[in-house]
């Protein structure tokens, strides 16, 4: 009996025990937790919100801590494939206005909204249900860099995408990529991009602020500012540009040769006509073309001995 009885006191002190223990929590400073009631006896609400860098904390007996980041963030998109294969970097491609596929260079940064509130609604919409990680497994947005990299890529990629493609499709490849203008019409040149890269970047960074918080359900994110580095063309197109380039400077070397060769032959008329005026310059710049060291000069005679000096 008694050993019936030990047994019976410890499976309700060892759980009770480890549920003790593991109600105690802490955060690091990079990051916040939401903690949710997990007890027997409890609902699964919102408990309390652990501030960044905290001390430890009674969160309850068996809650659920969500930890997130708390500090800057950083989402960098590329148009090399070869850079995307580590977390949060990410290749887009848009199409111009006039249907070239071009990519995009560029760094969001942005900052969880630490604010408890804030916090609490963002994990009743995003920290109760998994998303879709790089390897197709499903993990929940506090699950570390994956999870938080899967949540981003599911719910806020879209949105980014969504405001460049917008932005560059409302203009054309050569008003981005000045090159690119080598492709349309040999006339035309290239011609400076920047004033449109900054129009496509206050265009991408108004369109975040104003649908990211419509699109997510609330204002989840601050600080958010999207940095346009720059736009590039596809391989093969840019391949093209090159062609075009090498083609355009075979042709300026040819013309230069020309005009060289015309300017030299009105120099050689200027001259004859010169020498033609006065028979005696042209025997004044014979003798000055002869090789230094020459005593003796018989032009017209076939006898003529020419000694140079020792």
């Amino acid at each position: 009996m008694r050993t019936a009885l030990l047994v019976i006191a410890a499976l309700i002190c060892v759980p009770s025990l480890v549920g003790l223990v593991g109600g105690l929590e802490r955060t690091d400073a990079g990051e916040v937790a939401v903690v949710r009631d997990g007890g027997w006896f409890d609902d699964n609400q919102v408990r309390e919100v652990i501030a960044p860098g905290s001390g430890l904390n009674w969160a309850g007996l068996w809650s659920s801590v969500h930890p997130y980041p708390a500090q800057q963030r950083f989402y960098t998109i590329t148009a090399d494939a070869r850079r995307a294969t580590t977390l949060g970097v990410d290749v887009v491609t848009v199409p111009s206005g006039d249907g070239v596929n071009l990519g995009v260079e560029g760094t969001l940064y942005f900052t969880l909204n630490l604010d408890p509130a804030t916090l609490k609604t963002f994990d009743d919409k995003y920290g109760t249900r998994t998303f879709r990680g790089q390897d197709d497994s499903f993990l929940y947005a506090w699950e570390g860099d994956e999870g938080w990299t899967a949540f981003f890529g599911q719910a806020v990629r879209p949105v980014i995408d969504n405001a460049l493609r917008t932005e560059v499709g409302a203009r054309r490849c050569a008003e981005l990529v000045p090159s690119c203008a080598l492709l349309e019409s040999s006339a035309l040149k290239p011609r400076d991009s920047n004033t449109n890269i900054r129009a496509v970047q206050d265009g991408v960074n108004a369109a975040l602020a104003r649908d990211l918080p419509r699109t997510l359900g609330g204002a989840f994110f601050t600080g958010m500012t999207f940095s346009l580095s720059r736009i590039t063309l596809p391989a093969e197109v840019q391949k093209s540009v090159d062609r075009s380039l090498a083609a355009g400077a075979a042709v300026s070397e040819a013309q230069a040769r020309v005009a060289q060769a015309e300017a030299e032959a009105r120099a050689n008329q200027a001259r004859q006509d010169g020498y033609d005026k006065c028979p005696a310059c042209a025997e004044i710049d014979k003798l000055k073309s002869l090789p230094q060291g020459i005593t003796v000069y018989a032009p017209g005679n076939q006898d003529a001995v020419v000694v140079p000096t020792r």
